[in-house]
């Protein structure tokens, strides 16, 4: 093997601290500066740089992640400049991986880029140990049998592995890690943090000053906060309830119009506010039944060997039992909503104030954890703490079957729905068929259609090929398209540049989330149908 070479030397001059924040200003705004740091501190391996390669890991380089490392041993040929935009006439007969290395260096040259001219199935077979240097390894365009071997490897290191396979007109992309946690889940939507049907005593005193039935001045009654009017309300609709809040679609549409009932006038944005928001009283209290799991899981039972999110996640639990009474820690912050200065100020400085509590709460907890598990109780710092405890609520884990579980013990029943559904059987159909396409591969030495002449042949072959595997999977009787086999092996194995593209796309996009811990990355096979035009997820 040889050394790993630097491609290019960076620019003499040292960028000034406010240069990373301009250049990469409109991403700072979707994962913050936490988001950014873990991107330039994490090393990217990427095996092959074909299109669909050099595609994830331009958008990485762009990002601004810290180091590349690009394996691939073959030389660019003619055919590469017809897909490949990171090669050009001049690279003909040159290393690949160094060619491609040195255009990704030109896009951003604080990226530290490296490049090994080797085969990437040589490395897996030679040198397993190889891999542990990495943050990610992005594998792309290998045949079953080395993605199955790489995967074996990346678990043991603890490395994150990312297979990404463009084949035609189809796509494939397919994370695997024993467990990624993500606690900044970013979900499109989510319940503001009010605790409007059990609030606390600070909230409740609050709560409890002010009148609902003030006229004097006339706009007091138009500026009391929609959080005030729905605590009232909904402790008023207890009371006659016998301490229950609405759970029926008639006593949700009575809740409102008892709302509705305290309106003086008819331009009361306040009070059309409350009616809008009602449902965050009729929301059950107490935490979700995904953190209940999360807390239930063997593994908040800390131990030395205790990631930082799982002594986090033990406190939590302690927490909940105890001085949440059911709750996660408070978020600690209001939407906006039409009040007066005084009261929305007021109500901002006690959900605040309470946050703040609860975040104290945790943190002498979590110390606490470290402490009898033989760690340093500052190990967790309260930056991370405080984090974990404003997205408490929305805490996700994601946890992926090996590569070789999927491949000889799929579900055999998801496999036969997904078979028998309209919808699904063009992304099944491909799945079988890229698995067939390496069968095929390795009895004949080739993959269907790749050279000319011998295309029926190659059909009939790969038709042939795809029934044994379905009878192998369980899947007796089970058959595919012919137009599918076809197109399949019209493909040959090409890469074709807008698809490899649209899929190294998906693939960067994926790294991100696991980078960054941000985001909830994908369960299952991503499937692209380019035929179809769909992108499908199949849960295997």
């Amino acid at each position: 093997m040889q050394p790993i070479k630097r491609s290019r030397k960076h620019v003499e001059e040292e960028p000034t601290m406010a240069e990373p924040k301009i250049k990469y200003d409109r991403q700072l705004r979707i994962w913050g500066e936490v988001g950014q740091a873990a991107l330039e501190e994490a090393s990217i391996c990427l095996l092959n740089c074909g299109p669909t390669g050099s595609e994830a890991l331009k958008n990485l380089v762009l990002g601004g992640v810290g180091c590349i490392t690009i394996v691939d041993g073959s030389t660019v040929q003619i055919g590469d400049l017809g897909n490949n935009f990171m090669v050009d006439a001049k690279s003909v007969g040159q290393s690949k991986a160094k060619s491609v290395c040195a255009f990704l260096q030109e896009l951003n040259d604080s990226v530290n880029a490296r490049f090994i001219e080797e085969n990437p199935d040589t490395l897996i077979t030679t040198n397993p140990s190889f891999f542990s240097q990495f943050t990610i390894v992005i594998a792309t365009q290998l045949v079953e049998d080395s993605m199955v071997k790489l995967d074996r490897i990346c678990r043991e290191a603890n490395v994150k592995l990312v297979l990404v396979r463009s084949y035609g007109l189809a796509g494939f992309v397919r994370i695997s890690v024993k467990e990624h946690p993500i606690v900044d889940s970013k979900p499109d939507h989510f319940l503001d943090d009010l605790r409007l049907n059990n609030p606390w005593p600070e909230l409740k005193s609050f709560v409890e000053t002010i009148d609902l039935n003030v006229s004097e001045p006339p706009a007091a009654h138009k500026h009391i906060p929609y959080v005030v009017i729905l605590v009232k309300m909904a402790a008023e609709w207890a009371l006659s309830h016998s301490g229950n809040l609405p759970s029926t679609r008639e006593e949700k549409k009575e809740f409102k119009d008892l709302v509705k009932s305290k309106m003086i006038s008819m331009d009361e944005d306040n009070y059309k506010e409350a009616i809008e928001a009602a449902f965050k009283v009729f929301a059950p209290p107490g935490i979700s039944s995904e953190v209940q799991k999360l807390i239930n899981d063997s593994c908040a039972e800390a131990n030395s060997n205790s990631s930082a999110f799982w002594v986090m996640v033990a406190a939590l639990k302690e927490f909940v039992l105890n001085e949440g009474d059911g709750e996660a820690p408070l978020e600690g912050s209001i939407p906006d909503m039409t009040s007066s200065t005084e009261h929305y100020i007021n109500l901002q400085k006690i959900y605040l104030a309470k946050a703040e509590a609860d975040f104290l709460v945790m943190e002498e907890r979590v110390k606490n954890i470290l402490k009898k598990i033989g760690r340093d109780p500052n190990s967790i710092s309260k930056s991370t703490i405080k984090s974990f405890c404003k997205n408490a609520r929305k805490l996700k884990l994601c946890r992926y079957s090996m590569v070789e579980d999927e491949f000889s013990n799929p579900s055999v029943t998801e496999i036969q729905k997904y078979l028998a559904d309209e919808d699904y059987s063009g992304a099944m159909g491909f799945y079988i068929l890229l698995r067939a396409a390496d069968r095929f591969a390795a009895n004949y030495n080739k993959f269907p259609g790749q050279f000319d002449g011998g295309m029926d042949e190659d059909i009939s072959r790969l038709k042939t090929t795809a029934l044994s595997l379905l009878t192998d999977l369980g899947c007796n009787g089970a058959v595919l398209p012919d137009d599918l086999i076809n197109e399949m092996c019209r493909f040959g194995a090409s890469e074709i540049h807008v698809v490899s593209a649209f899929v190294g796309g998906i693939a960067s996009q994926e790294v991100i989330k696991l980078v960054t811990k941000q985001f909830v990355p994908m369960l299952g096979t991503y499937i692209f149908n380019g035929i179809d035009h769909k992108s499908q997820l199949l849960k295997l």
